[in-house]
């Protein structure tokens, strides 16, 4: 035994209170426009694929799958909270993905409500709404595994969280591939 078992209990904790505070702003967010015309437009589009995200995240199946340790009682503990550590560190990530991408596409929102002012698409602000577009194309483009995984990491850092044995972003990245696959 190495005497880690409450840092590990303590991480997931912490992780986990993450996961649920995501998961609130991920449901929160809207989903559909007040406008039925808007329903396929590409801010709309993303805040529906974010919240279906936000729900397969939730509802995917953890991995209880923990192999047998040797060495008593301690040891096959500290293997299922490394386990459970990947699982919630994992869905962390991704929800912390699933948010940035909803953010971006509420700001598109915010910018598409201020062009039309209350008035439909036209000839007249279809160059502003095109560079709403592509703005909302370029935040989305920034929303990276890696800038995700740095910008955690940092923050728990920060927060002066135990990290000694976070998963590696190619370890959160296979999770996530296994999860979409089985579901």
């Amino acid at each position: 035994m190495d005497g880690l078992n409450d840092f590990r209990t303590a991480r997931v904790a912490e992780i986990l209170s993450d996961f649920r505070t995501l998961q609130y702003y991920i449901a929160a967010a809207p989903a559909d426009p007040p406008n039925t015309d808007d329903y396929y437009t590409e801010g709309w589009s993303e805040l529906r694929q974010c919240a279906m995200a936000g729900q397969h995240i939730l509802n995917c199946a953890a991995d209880v799958s923990v192999p047998q340790a040797s060495g008593g009682e301690a040891e096959q503990a500290k293997a299922e909270l490394k386990q459970i550590l990947l699982d919630a560190f994992s869905r962390r990530h991704e929800g912390q993905k699933i948010y940035l991408r909803q953010a971006a596409a509420q700001r598109w929102v915010e910018y598409r409500e201020s062009v039309l002012q209350g008035q439909r698409p036209n000839s007249l602000n279809r160059r502003q709404l095109r560079a709403c577009d592509d703005q909302l194309r370029s935040e989305l483009s920034q929303v990276t595994d890696e800038a995700i995984y740095q910008e955690l990491q940092i923050s728990d850092m920060t927060m002066g969280r135990w990290t000694a044995e976070d998963p590696s972003l190619r370890t959160v990245q296979r999770w996530v591939r296994t999860r979409s696959q089985t579901t």
